[in-house]
């Protein structure tokens, strides 16, 4: 995708506060001194078996995006792509999931547009708002900042392993609760707090979004491996060989950008796990040192999703990403 939007001429104007130059999670449209618009759009495949939960899962990754931007979301619209030949009582659960999702953010759900399609897909296009001035990208992380992530990794793997049909019902509900958990609950405090950048993980994978982070705010991240937060299951189903075909690609187009300080970790289990691509994943957020303590003991006070502080932003090295 990144390649493809390189051919498209940028359209600059002086209302655009944040386009798609860094990758960013949405656009940015600064209606005055005050508001400023956030616009953005997700859909996937199903993930899990069951129409409500994933229309639950895919609205939480839609809206994710606008969090991720420092906003809250208020309009919500359903894409929706579904085959004749199934029952539409499919569907409604799929929309009822969504507009659940929807009413616990807030949002209004106002319709949508749907095409016939040889397999189901959902997601919305959501509308969020905030100040100009409280705008949040992934390219403002500073030397000196620690880096928190607010839901643990391994999503790609466990999805594969249900659609293999060989997950156990304790892996499957605690992914399925990961995924459907808004990062709503992760962004409340930022009103309190000093954040200086913010991404959402989802199909790059951490270190495809670490890169980013580190490119758009020229600095290099250092990752503490042993920090980093696994979901239960994730390691056990990667050694039996159940990887998404995503982390392979992952792995091709970023690990250029990665120093390894050891490297036999290049071909350890918790290596894939950093570049699996990620449903629903958490926000990444980098903050300085003393703002970090206190975002992960109102995170660890408030929601009961594993969260960690996994590295820190340091001046620019010969490569965006070291792996300690």
């Amino acid at each position: 995708m990144a390649k493809a939007l390189e051919k498209i001429p940028q359209k600059y104007h002086e209302n655009l506060i944040v386009g798609y130059e860094h990758s960013d999670d949405a656009a940015v449209y600064k209606i005055d001194n005050d508001k400023a618009l956030i616009q953005t759009l997700d859909f996937f495949t199903p993930v899990v078996d069951d129409p409500y939960l994933f229309g639950s899962i895919a609205a939480a990754n839609s809206l994710s995006d606008i969090y991720a931007m420092g906003g809250k979301p208020i309009l919500a619209m359903n894409i929706v792509c579904f085959p004749n030949c199934l029952d539409m009582e499919i569907l409604g659960e799929i929309l009822r999931g969504g507009y659940e999702k929807v009413a616990e953010s807030g949002a209004i759900l106002v319709g949508g547009h749907s095409v016939e399609d040889d397999e189901p897909k959902y997601g919305l296009s959501v509308t969020g708002m905030t100040n100009p001035k409280n705008v949040l990208t992934n390219a403002g992380a500073k030397e000196g900042d620690l880096l928190v992530l607010t839901k643990p990794l391994g999503s790609g793997i466990l999805n594969t392993a249900i659609k293999g049909d060989i997950i156990e019902k304790s892996h499957y509900e605690e992914v399925v609760k990961i995924m459907s958990y808004l990062n709503m609950y992760a962004a409340i405090p930022f009103e309190k707090l000093k954040v200086h950048a913010v991404t959402d993980i989802t199909g790059f994978g951490l270190i495809g979004h670490l890169v980013e982070m580190a490119k758009g705010s020229n600095t290099t991240i250092v990752i503490e491996t042993k920090t980093i937060p696994v979901i239960d299951g994730a390691f056990d189903y990667a050694k039996m060989g159940i990887i998404p075909a995503g982390m392979y690609n992952n792995r091709e187009y970023f690990e250029h950008e990665v120093i390894y300080q050891n490297d036999k970790f290049k071909s350890s289990i918790l290596c894939d796990i950093l570049y699996d691509p990620q449903t629903s994943g958490g926000l990444l957020v980098s903050l300085p040192e003393s703002e970090a303590i206190e975002y992960m003991k109102i995170l660890n006070s408030t929601q009961a999703i594993k969260c960690e502080i996994i590295g820190r932003v340091t001046s620019k090295k010969d490569k965006y990403i070291v792996l300690e």
